[in-house]
């Protein structure tokens, strides 16, 4: 199917969710969710933590508009949910294998108690007032997203604070930015998440004014004309689309077989790059490379006799076969129990 669809056009639609709410009782309200998710073929992960919800899933339009409303309604938890910052956008494929609702501590792992958004928060900036402030020479801007994300596309001008896990931005914070010095920081990450619990955790350690972008990277390039644009590059997502660009609309990018780290079209220009076998992240890695060799050599003797190959197409396949059987089983089941 042809990837270069309006997004309303697809077959697939894709929800973003996040809300930072008081859920004590997570753990009942998975298994409803699990429930109305696997019974309408939805697929993706919800992470559930006392802090709130977190996720990405997708399905046909009506079971995501279905699996929204139903966030949104529910008595058990729509009081607690409402005005949760939710997206959509469109794929030409199913981009989950399976769905996963998971319990966790935290639904953005950052490790730092002192964080607490439902209680203190920095200031919300609309997509479409995020280029006047940015442009200001007293803001310093910051990009809460790990390294390898960032190495896809940021603002112009951003600062990169190299982190492999959130985890480590606390540790940014406290080498590289100072209160007293940084008295406006503007901060932003893919969807809102990262950046709103880090601009609790900034305002717990004095900063005095901390920004951060409404709804992430994703509200911006849905609704800020492509000509008006400050973002430079595309949006890695964690799903199999690997990136977005302006519009949502699905991006250049792969991922590296080896080492798994998103590529650019200039990655698979490089030298180093090699099919199914290293790229110019994990060129150095030679114990990864003899293995990434012999499965690419594998799916191409596999492809000169016309079948797939067990480690690479057909895999996949099977475990989309496989996961097709279990998604059927437990609608079955859930039906009878219904019954």
């Amino acid at each position: 199917m042809p990837d270069n669809l309006p997004q309303a056009a697809l077959p697939y639609k894709v929800m973003a969710v996040y809300k930072f709410a008081d859920l004590p009782d997570a753990a009942a309200i998975q298994p409803v969710l699990t429930q109305f998710c696997c019974v309408r073929a939805i697929k993706g992960t919800l992470i559930l933590a006392p802090e709130g919800i977190n996720g990405t899933v997708a399905g046909t339009p009506e079971a995501i508009d279905a699996l929204h409303a139903f966030l949104l309604e529910d008595p058990l938890w729509a009081s607690r949910l409402d005005g949760a910052e939710i997206k959509f956008s469109g794929a030409a494929e199913m981009p989950f294998l399976r769905m996963k609702v998971r319990l966790k501590h935290e639904i953005v792992t950052l490790r730092a108690p002192e964080a607490n958004p439902s209680q203190t928060v920095g200031t919300y900036v609309a997509p479409a007032d995020w280029n006047s402030l940015i442009e200001r020479d007293d803001v310093v801007l910051v990009d809460t997203r790990n390294d390898y994300e960032v190495g896809l596309g940021t603002f112009k001008g951003a600062l990169d604070p190299a982190t492999a896990t959130f985890t480590e931005f606390t540790d940014y914070v406290a080498t590289h930015l100072d209160p007293a010095r940084d008295k406006k920081v503007a901060m932003f990450c893919t969807g809102g998440i990262r950046c709103e619990k880090a601009s609790s955790y900034l305002l717990s350690q004095g900063f005095a004014e901390v920004f951060h972008l409404k709804g992430g990277i994703l509200a911006y390039l849905e609704t800020v004309p492509e000509q008006d644009s400050r973002f430079e590059g595309e949006c890695f997502v964690f799903d199999d689309r690997v990136a977005v660009g302006h519009g949502l609309a699905q991006g250049e990018a792969t991922l590296c077989r080896a080492c798994r780290h998103p590529l650019t079209p200039a990655d698979r220009a490089d030298p180093r790059f090699s099919e199914g076998v290293a790229c110019p992240h994990c060129a150095d890695d030679t114990a990864k490379h003899a293995a990434a060799a012999e499965r690419q050599k594998q799916i191409e003797l596999a492809r000169q006799r016309g079948t797939a190959h067990l480690g690479d197409e057909a895999a996949e396949a099977a475990r989309r076969a496989k996961q097709r059987k279990r998604d059927q089983a437990e609608q079955s089941r859930l039906r009878n129990n219904r019954g």
